[in-house]
């Protein structure tokens, strides 16, 4: 019986300590001034980048969006680059570039749709900004993002920047409530690894690049092409902040269905971004990083495994010592059922991931996700993005 807690003890040290251990030091860490030198009076020529696909419902909106930042419109230059949309798309972007004729925009117009990496390097050869900056169609900046983000760019040391996800609709359903609080957390670690070193995931609705650091979006494992490309950046010995003023908004899907599409698409990118990592850890590649990766990669390699034969010998334990269901009751008070819920989908997803890319199987074909219905004129409007 010793032998079986001993057992039971490890697997789940190694399915519950990794998280937790780095959303406290993280967390603790995210209160650290920053190491690295802000400029206020940094203000770099940056070129936008704008991916489209099928977007008629939204790239007017996105478009009027970005005509609204403060920042000097001769250091702005927008670049869409559409790959082969069958609706209006391009229309309604050469519409409004007739109609906006200060505003320097670029389209550029695939003849066939060979994924997002493909499509960002085709408009990263037309940027003539020194900071290169991709924003998916349906991420909205506050009007003031790059005044406020730029000047953490200014120290030679960093190569690249993204912002905090902030959710439209985040009280709408108990996906949503679920999914902000998994950002609020994840935020938190994102900022704690910035000012310990760098961070390794950032969100494709703001990055911003050094173009200096920035050969091309990385096409390595199809569809991971922001956190793919952080990869390079890293091994070029530069640092990946998250800087909590570069906040963006965006909405989530409010089923079931439409969050599992979303969370697998994106577990998978990541799971082949840190083997990488882990490639590179080993081969000395990376080494003023290693406090973030080292703890990641127990996070998304070890702990669904462990997580998994934790769950059953959790299972037999409780089936051998009945007395132990009543602690069991504890799942039905809300808080606890709460974060219970959180720990078990994420490491199901992660297991089934990690299993899917152990056998080549891929989750990066995107489809237009189902929570754009929230994206109206009015909505946007009272939010002041529009």
């Amino acid at each position: 019986m010793l032998s079986f807690l001993t057992v039971w003890l490890l697997f789940g040290a190694l399915a519950l300590g990794p998280p937790a251990f780095i959303f406290l030091y993280m967390k603790h860490k995210s209160t650290a001034s920053w190491p690295t030198k802000v400029d206020n009076s940094y203000k770099p020529k940056v070129s936008l980048i704008i991916p489209t696909y099928n977007e008629e419902a939204i790239i007017g909106y996105k478009l009027e969006n970005s005509s609204k930042l403060t920042y000097p419109k001769n250091l702005i230059e927008i670049v869409i680059v559409d790959s082969n949309s069958t609706d209006n798309t391009v229309k309604i972007i050469k519409d409004f570039s007739e109609k906006q004729e200060k505003l320097n925009t670029k389209l550029v117009e695939e003849s066939e749709r060979k994924g997002k990496s493909h499509a960002l390097n085709n408009a990263l050869s037309n940027c003539n900004g020194e900071i290169i900056i991709i924003s998916d169609a349906d991420c909205f900046w506050p009007e003031n993002i790059l005044e406020k983000s730029m000047p953490y760019l200014a120290d030679p040391s960093v190569g690249a920047i993204g912002g905090p996800k902030i959710l439209f609709n985040s009280k709408q359903t108990w996906i949503t409530r679920m999914e902000e609080a998994y950002l609020h957390s994840a935020n938190y670690v994102r900022l704690g690894e910035s000012k310990a070193g760098s961070t390794l995931i950032l969100e494709g609705g703001f990055i911003a690049f050094k173009k200096e650091a920035l050969e091309k979006f990385d096409p390595y494992m199809t569809g991971s092409d922001d956190c793919g490309t952080i990869v390079s950046i890293i091994e070029k010995k530069y640092r990946v902040m998250l800087v909590k003023e570069a906040k963006f908004y965006s909405s989530f899907p409010t089923t079931f269905r439409g969050k599992i599409n979303i969370k697998l698409r994106r577990i998978n990118q990541l799971l082949r971004v840190f083997s990488k990592y882990t490639d590179l850890l080993f081969s000395g590649k990376v080494k003023s990083t290693k406090s973030t990766i080292v703890p990641n990669a127990l996070l998304y390699l070890v702990s669904p495994i462990a997580f998994i034969l934790f769950s059953i010998f959790t299972v037999f334990l409780v089936l051998s010592y009945p007395f132990l269901l009543i602690l069991s009751l504890l799942l039905f008070l809300p808080k606890v059922r709460f974060y219970v819920y959180q720990i078990v989908e994420n490491n199901i997803l992660l297991f089934v991931s990690l299993f899917a890319v152990l056998f080549g199987q891929k989750f990066s074909v995107w489809t237009q996700p189902e929570d754009r219905v929230w994206l109206t004129r009015e909505y946007l409007a009272s939010y002041n993005l529009i």
